[in-house]
């Protein structure tokens, strides 16, 4: 794994130092900026399983195996922000952990924005460079996401002391192959060729007996070792090749042949090994079964109580739910009750700030001496009304007793009439 992660690690920091310093000038990197994420996501990966985050972060915390695209933001993938978001947050205080400073694990429902503060400020205090605002950090996924974690797997690794060595690559030994020179073949054509050329000659000139006794005896005094040497020295030249024809159906029928014959003793041998598989399965299921009654048979009495536990576990969920009913109704109450005390609470407070401050009492003050001096009017005003009500009915009482003198004297004076 270190030999691999070698040679995909230098590419990925050439490519990284490409990140870094011309982040913001994507379109004039080329096309294959868009696929770029993509390297850095796979390199991202293999760091990660160096550290082994497999059983630190995702056995931890009960999570999945990441893909090799994960946080790479493209229409192609898919996304879950929240998730994302939170596995990022996970792995970065993982990592910056690693590098010996504390940071707690964030939860779920904590506040992204604070999450990504505390991030970038401890990516900061660690020596890393941020040029980006956070928010480009709150979606979970993109470039800047995979390049926080990339630079705090290597300052993780840095502390840990990882060095990257040099990639080993396997020796493989090349063998000598005796390649024979076209021209040392011999075609079928030729050799008819020189066939028919030897009839021919054999025709003009006849058969010499005498020549081939002479012949005859110069062959047999050749030694037997050396004949043989030499036969072996010009054997390879020997070889005839005869150049088949595709389109013959001859050759088709003996490849047919041939491979009739090759699957029929396949086919026996696979047979053989698959009888010989049915009976060890049979086997074992036999002996599965067996072992699952007794298994069965012992264990009777551990299922009865479980049986029974389960039962009274029913029961007594039952009995709880019964019970956050309840809970949950006075909970309610006691919100209802909380809210009504509050609203006393606030009224309460209300009436002892007036209480304290005088100017209400000031007011009552001056309306009290309002109401007297209106008071004092009024009497004067009721006792000027009485005079006045006074004099009119002793002027009633004195033209009355007028009348009544004015009567008596005239009424003398009618009698004699």
């Amino acid at each position: 794994v270190t030999s691999f992660l070698a040679t995909v690690t230098t590419t990925s920091r050439v490519r990284f130092c490409s990140f870094e310093t011309g982040m913001a000038e994507e379109e004039e990197r080329g096309p294959g900026s868009v696929f770029q994420m993509f390297v850095l996501m796979e390199d991202l990966l293999d760091k990660l399983k160096v550290l082994d985050y497999e059983q630190h972060v995702l056995d931890k915390h009960n999570i999945k195996p990441l893909s090799r695209h994960y946080f790479v933001s493209s229409p192609h993938v898919l996304s879950n922000p929240g998730e994302q978001f939170y596995m990022f947050s996970v792995i970065a205080a993982w990592l910056i952990s690693l590098c010996g400073r504390p940071f707690d694990t964030p939860q779920e429902y904590d506040d992204p924005n604070a999450t990504v503060s505390n991030i970038l400020s401890e990516l900061r205090a660690l020596g890393g460079q941020v040029d980006f605002p956070p928010s480009k950090l709150k979606s979970g996924s993109g470039e800047h996401v995979v390049y926080v974690l990339d630079q705090l797997v290597e300052k993780a690794l840095k502390s840990k002391g990882f060095t990257w060595d040099r990639p080993m690559y396997p020796s493989v030994e090349v063998e000598d192959e005796c390649v024979q020179e076209d021209d040392a073949e011999l075609t079928l054509s030729k050799v008819e060729e020189e066939m028919t050329e030897d009839e021919e000659y054999e025709e003009e000139d006849g058969l010499d007996l005498d020549t081939l006794k002479t012949r005859t005896n110069q062959i047999s005094d050749v030694d037997a070792a050396e004949w043989n040497l030499e036969v072996e020295r010009v054997l390879p030249q020997l070889k005839v090749t005869i150049r088949t024809d595709n389109k013959d159906w001859r050759i088709h029928l003996d490849q047919m042949h041939q491979h009739q014959e090759g699957i029929n003793t396949s086919l026996q041998d696979a047979k053989g090994c698959l009888f010989k598989l049915r009976e060890d399965i049979s086997k074992t299921l036999e002996k599965v079964s067996s072992r699952e009654k007794y298994l069965n048979t012992q264990l009777e009495h551990l299922i009865s109580e479980y049986r029974q536990a389960q039962a009274q576990l029913n029961k007594v969920k039952e009995l709880y739910q019964q019970a956050s009913g309840g809970v949950t109704e006075r909970t309610r109450i006691l919100a209802e009750i909380s809210e009504e005390l509050e609203k006393v609470k606030q009224e309460m407070e209300e009436k002892g700030s007036s209480m304290s401050d005088g100017a209400p009492v000031v007011k009552i003050r001056q309306s009290l001496t309002k109401l007297k001096q209106e008071l004092e009017q009024m009497d004067v005003r009721m006792g000027v009304v009485e005079h006045t009500l006074l004099q009119a009915k002793l002027r009633e009482k004195n033209n009355m007793t007028r009348d009544m003198h004015a009567t008596h004297l005239l009424e003398p004076n009618t009698q004699p009439y």
